[in-house]
């Protein structure tokens, strides 16, 4: 069974990198991106609220993260296993996603770390032309991950998570092989 959590950047790729392991692979695929901008389209309090953090290019906080991946978790119908797309984003958000994997007996979690340099990043985001897309937010949303988001990579590193890391850079394809290459070694199937 698969367990993974994709990481990156804002427009590292991780979305479609994780589309294509899930086809793949036959995994649950959980974007909180996905799931947030759904939210931010309905006209209830929650989404409303969700709305206005994500148009100011902020994170949405800990405690709703929390309860939507462990919810999305124990509802998982996949065999296969799962992979993660944008959680988590916290230094606490990892530190209770642990504390989930632990309740459900979940071991064995890798961490796959998509690398993709600054410039990169801003030029993809700027091309995507989503509405929370223009570059001050893709600006804010990059020094947002910075100082927040990329400490979890640390976390991950000195709390025994194997880490693959691997180039963002490339076709998409051939990406794709190598992230499938290196976490197939590392679960031995």
């Amino acid at each position: 069974m698969y367990k993974l959590i994709i990481f990156g950047a804002p427009g590292a790729g991780k979305g479609t990198q994780a589309d294509l392991l899930a086809k793949k692979l036959d995994l649950f695929h959980f974007s909180t991106g996905n799931y947030l901008r759904e939210l931010a389209t309905k006209e209830t309090q929650i989404g409303k609220k969700v709305k206005q953090i994500l148009d100011k290019g902020e994170l949405v906080p800990d405690d709703i993260m929390i309860e939507i991946i462990k919810e999305a978790l124990e509802n998982n119908n996949k065999q296969n296993g799962f992979i993660l797309d944008g959680f988590p984003r916290t230094i606490r958000q990892a530190e209770e996603l642990d504390k989930i994997f632990k309740s459900m007996n979940l071991h064995d979690i890798i961490v796959i770390y998509l690398n993709v340099p600054d410039e990169e990043i801003i030029k993809r985001l700027l091309l995507r032309g989503r509405s929370d897309d223009n570059e001050e937010i893709v600006r804010k949303r990059l020094s947002v991950y910075k100082e927040t988001t990329s400490k979890v990579l640390e976390y991950y590193k000195t709390n025994n998570k194997k880490i693959v890391e691997v180039n963002g850079i490339g076709d998409i394809e051939e990406i794709n092989n190598i992230i499938i290459s290196k976490i197939t070694k590392n679960y031995y199937i």
